[in-house]
């Protein structure tokens, strides 16, 4: 019995569907049920009830559900302490960002922290949110840094910086005449958004929600970097975080309208697992992020 195993039934518990966890991790359907019946035959009792849709745990299913999670936490845990014991001896500290903020608001901050610890290799990654709390999880990466972070009680968040939201659209747009502009104008206009599951297009959907405005998304994509250049090209409007914007709203690319109801922002957080043991460099630039931030 693999932890890979116990990670592929844990992810068919939650989802209740073997399509979706097939493709979470890359297989075919027949190969998660295959696995799912290995670990039934290994421990000669059934774990899923598959008549029903969604599929359902047994009693057994939800001991062995609760087992493996706790498992795989310890089995984290462990990888976590060994990679900062690793990461320690070579004076190395492995920092993963999403691409908007470690492009754009991070490199001040990493100057900073070179000046006090010039013998230290800070190695930074642009990842999406999904695969830097993963790795943050598993002790691959010391700090992650992520857009409108999520709780988790293995995790320390600490606050970041609240980026300023702004209406992003073409100078040729009507609405790029504007000095301010009311949200409610966006009614029914051409969006450019972020991907369903991305969760800066979640806190977006709920300011929209909010003020009973609905967009009509023509075009949805997985990075802030693609969304400009839908933009750029005036084929529709967008809300995106000022720090993002600031190189093409300089070349006159995009417009950036300030919104006339209120400021709007997007919460930006520094997650750190639990418990991992740090370095007096790594403690550092944690407070430094912090610090900065406020």
């Amino acid at each position: 019995m693999h932890i890979e195993t116990l990670k592929i039934f844990c992810d068919l518990a939650d989802s209740r569907s073997f399509s979706k966890t097939a493709e979470k991790h890359l297989l075919s359907q027949s190969a998660v049920s295959q696995q799912l019946a290995q670990l039934e035959l290994l421990h000669n009792c059934q774990l899923v009830t598959r008549k029903k849709r969604p599929i359902e745990l047994t009693t057994a299913g939800r001991l062995f559900y609760k087992a493996a999670n706790d498992i795989q936490e310890r089995y984290n845990q462990l990888k976590s302490e060994l990679s900062s014991l690793k990461a320690t001896t070579e004076n190395r500290i492995n920092v993963a960002a999403i691409f908007s903020i470690g492009m754009h608001s991070l490199p001040d901050y990493v100057k900073k922290f070179m000046v006090s610890y010039p013998n230290v290799n800070v190695h930074i990654e642009y990842l999406s949110a999904e695969k830097i709390y993963e790795q943050v999880l598993s002790g691959e990466i010391n700090v992650g840094v992520v857009a409108v972070p999520r709780k988790d009680k293995r995790l320390e968040v600490y606050d970041f910086e609240d980026e300023p939201l702004l209406l992003a659209c073409s100078p040729k747009h009507p609405l790029a005449k504007e000095d301010a502009v009311d949200i409610h104008k966006l009614q029914f206009e051409r969006f450019i958004a972020f991907e369903t599951d991305v969760p800066t297009r979640i806190w977006i959907d709920g300011i929209l929600s909010r003020y009973s405005t609905t967009v009509r998304p023509v075009m949805e994509f997985d990075n802030i970097e693609t969304i400009k250049r839908a933009v750029e090209i005036n084929a529709g409007v967008s809300i995106l975080p000022e720090p993002a914007i600031v190189q093409e709203v300089a070349s006159g690319t995009i417009k950036a309208v300030p919104f006339s109801n209120e400021p709007l922002f997007r919460p930006t957080g520094i997650i750190v697992r639990k418990g991992k043991a740090l370095s007096q460099a790594g403690r550092y630039c944690i407070e430094l992020l912090r610090k900065q931030a406020k």
